[in-house]
């Protein structure tokens, strides 16, 4: 991984990262190209703070319309399609989802940015890697999987499989590192209990996840490693648009690092767009550009995702920029109830709190124009379903002051998620 000892080697990094994509675009691809040159900077950019100036931002939107009237891959490319090897969507968690393409070189260069996701973890050439996905459209464990093989690693696919499945297969094939999202991590741990497998019995000592927030909240990590026996968790996060994003501090499990030899970050306010004041403890927006990946970049991409930033060396001796409990949550997520400002987290803090919960759903109503929360819980067979729903009312209500209204429901009536959960609906 690339270490830096300052922050002007990074962003010297950073800009010549910048200068070679810029040249790349312009004027290969039809969709950046335009703006490369109404900002001026066809000649090359002097700085960073030019290249922010005077390069707008990309929203989720823009390149949404841009497949519409350009299907199927819309104009997001910048070489000839035959040079293209790689298909891959967005998990459509927010709207329809994107296509998108990669090079060689460009799916190359995320896998190197997985391969630094799985060393700061800890993994080498002597670790079985189990991926444990359906190793579909979706990107994520695709990168995780190549990456572990670029390593030397024995690298197991868990395609097409069960959960009991995957269970055994871990087992039988000694697998020492799991890579899966933190709900799929969750659910194979239940499964576990529910089928007697004694995970004490797993060599699995390491579990990568991604794909959504919650390796950073304090319960649903503590809540992951019991069911694995102590296995040690490793946040990473990443998106199909940008590629791998970060990698989780060696020292504080609470922080992750942006990947900056990767990404151009920045942090904005969500509602104004202007630049977050640094080590905030507000909410910033996290804002990429990707600085290999030629063949399908984005600059300035607006990702929807919140973050506090934080910047100067870490315990770790690491210059790069940091996340304070990773990634909090989506702009567009936050729900507002009687005056209070609540993210997917912050429920998922609190119900992850109680072991007894094996899955919950949070319902969204609305009542004379104001918004109402529902949270059922399914429980493991002999608990108190009553004690429980008092317990969870009353954190809710010592915590945010709000009535929350708790329901039990019967084992299995909620569904289980093997990539992104979908907890939150609208009823």
């Amino acid at each position: 991984m690339p270490t830096f000892d300052t922050p002007q080697e990074i962003e010297a990094r950073q800009l010549d990262g910048i200068r070679q994509l810029i040249a790349h675009i312009d004027p290969g691809n039809p969709f950046y190209a335009p703006r490369v040159q109404e900002a001026g900077l066809s000649r090359g950019v002097d700085s960073l703070e030019e290249f922010r100036e005077k390069i707008p931002f990309t929203d989720k939107s823009e390149l949404a319309i841009d497949q519409e009237k350009n299907p199927p891959y819309g104009t997001n490319l910048s070489q000839p399609l035959t040079a293209y090897t790689r298909l891959h969507q967005t998990s459509s968690t927010t709207g329809k989802p994107l296509r998108w393409l990669d090079t060689t070189a460009s799916w190359s260069w995320m896998v190197d940015g997985w391969v630094e996701v799985l060393r700061a973890a800890g993994v080498t050439a002597e670790d079985r890697v189990m991926v444990a996905f359906s190793f579909g459209p979706f990107i994520g464990l695709w990168l995780g999987f190549e990456a572990a093989a670029r390593i030397g690693c024995l690298t197991i696919p868990g395609g097409a499989m069960n959960s009991e499945t995957r269970l055994k297969a871990i087992l039988a094939n000694e697998a020492t590192v799991l890579c899966c999202t933190p709900t799929y991590a969750l659910r194979l741990g239940d499964v576990a209990l529910e089928q007697d497998i004694d995970l004490s019995r797993s060599k699995v000592r390491k579990i990568v996840v991604g794909g959504e927030p919650g390796a950073s909240v304090p319960a649903t990590r503590a809540l992951i490693e019991s069911r694995w026996a102590g296995a040690r968790l490793f946040d990473h996060y990443g998106m199909t648009e940008a590629g791998p994003v970060t990698f989780q501090c060696t020292e504080d499990a609470s922080v992750v690092h942006a990947l900056e030899a990767y990404h151009y970050c920045e942090v904005i306010d969500p509602a104004t767009g202007a630049p977050s004041a640094p080590d905030s403890d507000d909410l910033g927006e996290l804002v990429l550009t990707n600085l290999g990946r030629l063949g399908s970049p984005v600059l300035r991409y607006r990702t929807g995702d919140l973050v506090r930033a934080r910047r100067g060396a870490c315990a770790c001796g690491r210059h790069n920029l940091s996340f304070a409990g990773g990634i909090l949550g989506r702009a567009d997520d936050m729900i507002q109830v009687r005056g209070v400002n609540l993210y997917p987290t912050a429920i998922d803090q609190i119900v992850r709190g109680c072991e007894e919960i094996t899955e919950y759903r949070v319902e969204i109503r609305t009542e004379r124009g104001m918004t109402e929360l529902d949270v059922q819980i399914e429980c493991t067979p002999g608990t108190d379903p009553d004690g429980l729903r008092t317990r969870l009312e009353t954190a809710f209500r010592d915590t945010y002051n709000l009535r929350i209204p708790v329901s039990a429901v019967p084992t299995d009536s909620l569904p289980r998620f093997e990539l992104k959960a979908k907890r939150w609906v609208r009823v």
